[in-house]
């Protein structure tokens, strides 16, 4: 078993490192990182990590501005991802941080950092824990920012 780590240089912080450390303090499964330019590249990244390094999952850390040109890439990004999921038939947990998700810098780093730790706990529970997620499904989780909890309990 093993996890792929696909950050980008275009990321304001090191979410690859956040990624690692997070893995490295939950569990002892082995990884691969590879890093690209930007959130474009990441689909074949992705894609490469499965099949020429047998990873079982691929962790994408993407970066996005706050321009309608950086949210067309976000939006053709998400789409690439989820092709090569069906390619690969291996999920790829999608960790994406939108420059406008917060006021300022100290924040969007809270909000980066998170979320990365966050999705690498939802990443390993899905490889070696999936009844854990059973049981959280429609709880309101959020990465990132505090759950909202189920409308009806």
């Amino acid at each position: 078993m093993k996890i792929g780590i696909v950050d980008t240089t275009f990321s304001r912080i090191d979410m690859g490192k956040i990624a690692i450390d997070e893995l490295r303090k939950i569990s002892t499964i082995p990884y691969e990182r590879y890093t690209v330019p930007g959130i474009k590249d990441l689909p074949v990244a992705a894609k490469k990590l499965i099949e020429e390094k047998g990873c079982d999952l691929v962790i994408t850390l993407g970066w996005v501005g706050k321009t309608q040109k950086d949210l067309i890439s976000y939006a053709t990004l998400s789409l690439a991802l989820m092709i090569v999921q069906i390619l690969t038939n291996k999920h790829i947990i999608d960790v994406t941080v939108h420059e406008d998700e917060a006021e300022n810098e100290i924040e969007l780093f809270k909000v980066a950092e998170s979320r990365v730790r966050e999705h690498v706990r939802n990443a390993v529970d899905l490889l070696v824990n999936p009844k854990k997620l059973q049981k959280l499904a429609g709880t309101g989780q959020r990465q990132g920012f505090p759950d909202v909890g189920p409308i009806m309990r």
